[in-house]
């Protein structure tokens, strides 16, 4: 097939939630497997690094890219069977995340209310294993295709071959640079059960006086919670949590504990524990500070944000000091969430 028409030397200050003004060599709109196909087939446009983008908030761009940015743009939501237990819905990469949790509630599926108001498309949510309030994406997973830039295949994975792990999966490893969603099919439980238990969620739904509640109330709360605490980025240029969540051994967590009261830790399946990185930051000073245009979010540490004018290298310079720091003062590393580019 044709391909769509080729922009060069595009602004992607519209495409990054962080709103930094980089520029790609050349841009291309993508809504299928043809497009790619045509990518791969197309001797000049196959040679160039790629940066495929969604909604494009797992990103910091710290320079322009010179190479071909392919933005996914692909939509449609369908129903595509049922059984005993799961209903299956298939989205296609390009549909905003939130937007796809609001259609499930609208059609009376619950699953994927706590994960109500994560940024970012479809597509990219089983890249990050996204996650907030007891559930992670791999939680309601069923599969995935991708399109081979390797094979020019379009390959079907399930959740082993995708090899989730905390905020990670094989399109991080073995498949980075090489396979790009097409679209993800979920399995929504038809007997549903609220999860509730992060304090925060529950306390929202005790302030309105709901004890038993469904699923539509728990994604209110958890969009309660959310706009409480994050910036929206088309106000403040933010990627949401800058940091992974660190994990440590169970003695590391108790040497911690003793020295520094109030660390806040939730104790994993294989007995290790994850530290608060937002706990970490705001006991290192760095809750609302700011460096230059790029600052720390003043509601919540874990979330860097760009008040303006901040260039992607700015961001990367204030997140290196505050790595430096709680490395200093608690002896851990802190990882970011977002792809440098």
């Amino acid at each position: 097939m044709p391909l769509p028409a080729l922009q060069h030397d595009f602004s992607l200050r519209a495409l990054n939630t962080f709103g930094i003004d980089a520029r790609a060599h050349a841009y291309l709109p993508v809504d299928g497997a043809d497009v790619l196909r045509a990518v791969r087939d197309d001797a000049a446009l196959a040679a160039l690094p790629r940066l495929v983008l969604g909604g494009g908030s797992n990103l910091l761009l710290t320079q322009d890219f010179n190479g071909l940015v392919l933005h996914m743009r692909g939509a449609g939501i369908e129903l595509v069977g049922e059984d005993e237990q799961f209903t299956y819905v298939r989205a296609a990469a390009g549909e905003n995340w939130h937007g796809f949790v609001q259609w499930t509630l609208a059609h009376g599926l619950g699953g994927l209310e706590n994960l109500s108001l994560i940024p970012g498309s479809v597509g990219a949510a089983p890249i990050q294993n996204i996650g907030a309030y007891g559930v992670e994406l791999k939680d309601r997973f069923h599969e995935l295709r991708a399109f081979d830039f390797a094979s020019g295949e379009v390959l079907t994975l399930d959740r082993a071959a995708c090899r989730f792990g905390y905020r990670d999966s094989v399109f991080k490893r073995e498949l980075r640079d090489r396979a790009v969603v097409l679209d993800v099919t979920f399995a929504l439980p038809r007997h549903w059960a609220a999860n509730a238990g992060y304090a925060d969620v529950a306390q929202a739904l005790q302030e309105k006086g709901i004890d038993q509640p469904a699923a539509r109330d728990i994604a209110d709360a958890v969009i309660a919670v959310r706009t409480r605490k994050l910036p929206d980025p088309a106000r403040i240029g933010n990627a949401g949590s800058f940091f992974k969540n660190p994990i440590v051994s169970a003695r590391q967590r108790d040497a911690l504990l003793a020295q520094h009261i109030g660390l806040v830790s939730y104790r994993q399946d294989d007995g290790g524990y994850k530290l608060a990185a937002g706990w970490l930051i705001d006991r290192c000073g760095w809750k609302g500070k700011t460096m230059g245009a790029a600052g720390v979010y003043d509601k919540q540490a874990l979330v860097l944000v760009n008040h303006g004018g901040a260039s992607g290298a700015d961001i990367a310079q204030l997140a290196k000091a505050i790595q430096d720091d709680v490395m200093l003062k608690f002896g851990v590393a802190l990882e970011p969430e977002p792809v440098f580019i």
